[in-house]
């Protein structure tokens, strides 16, 4: 229920936002607009949307028209949604934009029964609200307005978007300042998975740069800089060492999803925190405790039982491993000390199909010198806008991964991400969320896809070179094509979350 909270207020907030973004700007340049809904209040008005093009493809009506005879599939589902929501007629009928607009009462303000998105039905504009144009153009409608005032209207909401992100940043460095490791301070150096070492990585090495440029703190930026780089310079037992990266070599996404982590700091075996009905939870292991042995080796940090765990996976890869085999790989004798724990406990217990404990390692980076850093009314300006700029570019280098079949298959719908929020309440990381997603917004609605901001600017790019607007049906037709794309995403995206799910 909380990570639901979060991400109601999250795509709350952003969603006003990013329409008042477009509402700005039209109300700038006297565009009347007859609608602001924070979410959506249409529904099966899309299949009267794509009535016609059906009826030519099949010589018959995807729906009737309420007062038709009918009585198909389509009809009844329709029907009961309007009982369901109490939505007149005209609307339904006729699409949203076509609401006369009272120019003493002003824009309709709502919202809608949908959670997904929102909108603003602008007078003159062709967009999803499926809205009709006849006649002259008018002065107050959108299509009359000069192609500089349009193109403004349409990149409001994605100005909105990152404008709302850097101004959370530079509020998060003002408020509560930053946590830096510096990679030079992570003295007792990292641990690699095998993938790591083929590449010539050793345990206790301490990469520092990558292509001569110096690492920054120890998060996922580091990543992004070793998977990328064609030689990394490592400390090794006190000397500089350079590694020449081969060609062939895993990518950020296949870095991200390793199991054990491709690199991690050495540290203490200490639990972040332990799922309750997993194999160390059942077992008594409580969120704070030191694990100290496994099967009689003694564990001083959590790569030490990396090692041991790769073992096991080793066996456990060799042809013809029996199914009692691998019950007996499963089985792990633990000595862990529980907080307040006056002595350590020994338990046996069976890891789970994934041959994991079910539990979250906390890296201590208290073992460390870690910087923090204090940002004044002016200095957290800066700062606050080179972390969002660092993000903003980080998540446009990573959409070339989404044309690849693993990049595919971690495309999430809102399940996704109300996972990424918390379970119990902490502003920071809400903050933190709040301004990644308001990126992750911004960018896909600029995506030059029919029925998003990016296609329309395309659209308006298109005028403004060749001096033409496209015909109200290519603009119709157009909208079609993009309500159909993004259909097909949210298909993949909510299919990608029930097989996790289901696995």
């Amino acid at each position: 229920m909380i990570k639901t909270l979060q991400l109601l207020v999250c795509l709350s907030l952003l969603v006003v936002l990013h329409e008042g973004g477009h509402f700005g700007f039209a109300k700038l340049f006297k565009t009347r607009v007859m609608r602001f809904y924070m979410f959506a209040n249409w529904g099966f008005h899309l299949f009267s949307s794509y009535d016609n093009w059906f009826r030519r493809l099949c010589g018959k009506p995807l729906i009737t028209k309420r007062g038709e005879e009918g009585n198909n599939f389509f009809a009844r589902l329709r029907n009961f949604f309007y009982r369901l929501t109490g939505q007149n007629d005209k609307i339904q009928t006729e699409g949203l934009g076509n609401k006369e607009y009272d120019p003493e009462a002003g824009t309709e303000y709502g919202i809608g029964w949908l959670p997904i998105g929102g909108y603003v039905a602008i007078a003159g504009m062709i967009d999803e609200t499926n809205q009709k144009l006849s006649g002259e153009p008018q002065p107050w409608e959108f299509r009359s307005k000069p192609v500089w005032q349009r193109f403004f209207i349409m990149v409001g909401g994605v100005l909105m978007n990152l404008i709302t992100a850097f101004v959370i940043y530079c509020g998060i460095m003002f408020f509560v300042g930053e946590d830096r490791l510096p990679m030079r301070n992570v003295t007792r150096g990292f641990a690699f998975n095998p993938e790591a070492e083929a590449l010539g990585f050793r345990d206790a090495d301490i990469p520092i740069r990558a292509d001569g440029e110096e690492l920054g703190a120890w998060g996922g930026q580091v990543l992004r800089d070793l998977t990328d780089a064609r030689v990394v310079t490592v400390l090794r037992e006190g000397r500089e060492v350079d590694l020449t990266m081969p060609d062939e070599r895993p990518d950020l996404l296949q870095v991200m999803k390793m199991q054990p982590a491709f690199l991690a700091p050495v540290s203490v075996a200490l639990v972040d925190s332990v799922l309750t009905d997993g194999p160390a939870g059942k077992a008594g292991m409580q969120a704070g405790a030191r694990l100290l042995a496994v099967d009689g080796t003694d564990i001083r940090y959590w790569n030490d039982y990396d090692s041991l765990y790769l073992r096991r996976q080793d066996v456990l890869a060799m042809k013809g491993c029996s199914h009692a085999d691998s019950l007996r790989m499963r089985r792990m004798q633990l000595v862990f000390l529980n907080p307040d724990a006056a002595s350590p406990d020994t338990v046996s217990l069976l890891l789970d199909d994934n041959y994991m404990m079910g539990l979250i390692r906390h890296i201590d980076l208290l073992d460390y010198e870690v910087e923090h850093i204090d940002y004044s009314l002016l200095t957290c300006i800066p700062a606050g806008l080179k972390l969002g700029w660092s993000t903003l570019s980080n998540y446009v280098g990573d959409m070339k991964y989404v044309a690849t079949k693993e990049g595919a298959q971690e495309v999430g719908s809102f399940i996704a991400i109300g996972n990424l929020f918390p379970e119990s309440w902490d502003w920071l990381r809400f903050w933190m969320m709040t301004a990644m997603l308001s990126i992750v917004l911004a960018v896909m609605n600029i995506l030059p896809i029919p029925g998003l901001d990016g296609g329309h600017v395309v659209i308006l790019l298109y005028e403004a070179i060749t001096g033409r607007q496209p015909s109200e049906r290519v603009m119709v037709w157009l909208e079609y094509i993009g309500m159909g794309c993004l259909i097909a995403l949210m298909l993949l995206a909510f299919g990608n979350d029930f097989r996790r799910f289901i696995l």
